[in-house]
């Protein structure tokens, strides 16, 4: 494994110091892009998301003695990258990067399932069937996510903008948790109805989506801070067309 023995020994016996040491690592590498790339950093971070979310989503773990995603956990943390994004670029920059990541989503799935049509060599049987237990996706699944995911990132957009306009630019707090509790709540609606509906018990579906919704709750609180430190920064986006030009308006 690339992390030491002592670390991996560590974080199997403290599951729950884990996951949010995972939260903060989420939410600081969004920062750490930002810094490094401004709003280019941002974009990234949403694809990263998305990316990472599928990847790891079919992970099942039990956090404080409740099943949860691990997807769940960098997914949530796209509603601070487009948050950030909407605050300090606007409405229309954190709705591209929505679609951004409906688009590289879209495409993940059907380049991932396109590769499963290849057939493995003699040597790589095991390897062609782990990929098809994490991306073997039904239709079903497909729908449900990225129907939720394009619904609640946009209702979570407009919220936040609405709640500025309401609040005249103030009380950064109150919008980023309004619009993110508003919106994940939204998602775990929509994707337990699409995804779970007649799948699995009524009891087991509103279980999963409570669950979910509780982890998503605690992320959205925990990430206020992360957002008032980066929106503190004076973040200016570099002209990357020529890495070593100089801004000479900077010495006048």
């Amino acid at each position: 494994m690339l992390l030491p023995p002592w670390f991996t020994e560590f974080a199997h016996a403290h599951q729950n110091l884990l996951w949010f040491i995972t939260v903060s690592l989420d939410l600081s590498l969004t920062l750490l892009l930002y810094r490094l790339f401004g709003k280019t950093g941002l974009y990234t971070s949403v694809i990263l998301g998305i990316m990472l979310s599928n990847l790891q989503g079919p992970k099942l773990t039990m956090i404080f003695g409740m099943h949860t995603s691990l997807g769940m956990i960098i997914y949530s943390g796209i509603y601070f990258a487009t948050d950030l994004l909407s605050e300090r670029y606007g409405r229309d920059e954190a709705q591209r990067a929505v679609l951004l990541g409906f688009a590289t989503s879209i495409i993940l799935v059907l380049m991932m399932s396109v590769s499963l049509l290849f057939l493995p060599s003699s040597k790589a049987r095991d390897i062609h069937e782990a990929i098809y237990l994490i991306f073997g996706f039904t239709p079903r699944f497909v729908f449900g996510s990225l129907f939720a995911y394009l619904i609640s990132q946009s209702f979570d957009v407009w919220v936040f903008h609405y709640m500025k306009r309401k609040t005249r630019g103030r009380h950064l707090w109150l919008r980023n948790n309004v619009s993110t509790l508003a919106s994940q709540a939204l998602d775990t609606v929509l994707y337990s109805l699409v995804v779970w509906w007649g799948v699995v018990q009524l009891n087991m579906a509103i279980h999963l989506g409570l669950a979910k919704y509780l982890f998503k709750f605690v992320i959205a609180l925990f990430d206020t801070p992360f957002i008032y430190w980066a929106r503190s920064w004076d973040v200016a986006d570099r002209d990357w067309s020529d890495p070593f030009k100089k801004d000479y308006r900077k010495d006048f």
